[in-house]
């Protein structure tokens, strides 16, 4: 042992350490290899000179040493061979980037070219017709400039167009077709960087979206919830029963966003189907999908490499129902496959504010002229003539719905599937949103919540806040003035509204409790109700009680 210690001390000594400094000094090929190559003949007389006192155990040394030097050089040699390789494929991918960054440029600039010499056949275009494209001499109306708008000059002459001229009015010849809308849409110019809300507004260029209510139309919201009851089992063969539509109309009076939850096959989907059918309207079905994480999954977003943006079905309906004057139902269809908090938050946030006209939703962050119509400085407004349902079900493949959106929602339960009964045929309705909302204005003012009621639930309230720890802000109680009067209108009790609001409002959040240690305090809740609003009152609130001691 001691022997092939003294030998292999020697050779890093004498050799190899001398081997490693040259290579700091003179480089890998001089200061290795052609080094190492010089001294390997002294390398052998070293083991000669010393091996002739090697024992048994100092040879097995030697070759375990030889193997091991051997091993780490092949490793050194690895590792510097996939490092260039590394390389070498970055600076491939680095060199085919910047070679498509310079064909991008080159078509920019073909582009640009382009627009100069079409802008040039045009400009030669009004020329032929006497018209000064530059100047606009009196007796003519201009509109030119492959950036600008329509502007109005003088009555005599009409050059609309994107860039140049789509239609000329001399006087004596008949004038263009076409309302206000037709000539803002042609005299967007260039290619816009929203193509589907474009096409809307072509759709809807010179289109009287007024509705026009027949005798018939002018319906009470008991008579609606009826003639919607027989409506869709005669039409369409959907059975739903008159509370649960009630409830429905009840919470488009109270909130934007209305959450149907309950097991497949409970009609949760078809009801605002049913809904939009009635009222002459097709509900915009939007798909939920379990990857969507933020705003950009359910409105889109701008693209920065093709400057165009990228729109979803979704922003496809919310523009369209600013057009329209009727009742619009954008349906989530599984709404919590993905968490709603993330990809819904701004919608939840901006439809708190007030003033309908706040709520703004931001697009792109700068305007062009070649925008639709009703984007205004990048934003689109929620109309007030759209409400949000989202369907929801309860399993291992949905988030938990948090109580940000529940608080801001009103969620109505499917527990059983609807039975048939036989109903009379019913046609559909014709009503505008102004006048359902004039509906509600109507039973806000005639039925508004009593005092006496609100006094008992008071009482609650502060039973709950201190037994349970559990309070709700004033956003609920907007919600219940505004949903109980309806409800009552509808045909129920103001008792009844309550005692719902109750159990999906404030009851709902007893689920993030620790229910197994509350079991007496369940029990006296159910006291404290019967106490307060009487023996057979508040049997929605009671219910989830039970279901909430049978979880445990």
């Amino acid at each position: 042992m001691n022997e092939f210690s003294r030998y292999y001390y020697g050779l890093l000594r004498d050799y190899l350490w001398p081997d490693i400094l040259e290579f700091f000094e003179k480089g890998i090929w001089e200061g290795i290899f052609v080094r190492i190559f010089n001294n390997f003949k002294s390398y052998f007389q070293l083991l000669e000179a010393e091996m002739g006192d090697f024992t048994p155990v100092s040879w097995v040394m030697f070759v375990v040493s030889v193997i091991l030097n051997f091993s780490l050089v092949l490793f050194i040699i690895a590792k510097l061979v996939i490092w260039f390789r590394k390389y070498a494929a970055f600076r491939k991918i680095e060199i085919e980037k910047n070679e498509l960054i310079e064909e991008i440029a080159m078509l920019n600039e073909k582009v640009l070219s382009l627009i100069d010499e079409k802008n040039q056949i045009m400009a030669m275009k009004v020329s032929q017709l006497g018209i000064n494209a530059a100047t606009g001499e009196p007796g003519e109306q201009i509109i030119t400039g492959s950036l600008g708008r329509a502007k109005r000059l003088q009555p005599a002459y009409e050059v609309v167009g994107a860039g140049g001229i789509a239609a000329v009015n001399i006087p004596g010849s008949r004038p263009p077709q076409g309302g206000a809308e037709d000539h803002l849409q042609q005299a967007q110019s260039g290619p816009s960087r929203f193509v589907k809300l474009i096409q809307v507004d072509k759709e809807y260029a010179g289109k009287d979206t007024h509705i026009y209510m027949e005798e018939s139309d002018y319906l009470s919201l008991p008579e609606i919830v009826d003639r919607f009851v027989n409506f869709a089992a005669s039409q369409l063969k959907l059975y739903y029963n008159k509370r649960m539509i009630s409830l429905f109309m009840a919470g488009m009076a109270a909130s934007k966003v209305i959450i149907l939850e309950g097991i497949s096959g409970t009609g949760k989907t078809s009801l605002p189907y049913a809904m939009a059918k009635f009222f002459g309207n097709n509900a915009a079905m939007i798909s939920v999908q379990p990857s969507w994480r933020d705003r950009a999954e359910i409105v889109g977003y701008l693209n920065e490499f093709t400057k165009r943006f990228n729109e979803t079905d979704f922003l496809k309906a919310l523009y369209e129902s600013i057009y329209r004057k009727d009742i619009n139902l954008i349906v989530l269809d599984e709404m919590n496959l993905a968490r709603i908090e993330y990809y819904f938050a701004e919608f939840l946030s901006i439809m708190e504010m007030p003033d309908h006209s706040e709520w703004k939703i931001d697009l792109v962050p700068d305007a062009k002229q070649s925008d639709p119509l009703k984007v205004i400085n990048g934003k689109i407004t929620v109309p007030p003539n759209v409400w949000f349902v989202g369907t929801a079900n309860k399993d291992d493949s949905t988030f938990t719905i948090t109580d940000k959106v529940y608080d801001r929602a009103i969620a109505l339960e499917f527990e059983t599937k609807g039975e048939y009964f036989a109903a009379p045929e019913t046609e559909s309705v014709h009503m505008s949103n102004s006048y359902l909302q004039e509906l509600f204005d109507e039973a806000f003012y005639k039925y508004p919540v009593s005092k006496d009621l609100l006094s008992k639930f008071e009482i609650l309230d502060k039973y709950v806040q201190n037994t349970f720890k559990i309070a709700f802000g004033n956003r609920i109680m907007v919600q219940v003035h505004k949903f109980i009067p309806v409800f009552v209108a509808t045909g129920g009790t103001e008792e009844e509204g309550l005692d719902y609001i109750f159990a999906n409002k404030i009851l709902r959040k007893f689920e993030s409790l620790n229910l197994a240690f509350l079991q007496d305090e369940l029990d006296q809740l159910i006291v404290q109700v019967h106490k307060i609003f009487g023996k057979n009152s508040f049997e929605e609130s009671i219910k989830f009680i039970k279901n909430l001691k049978k979880q445990i």
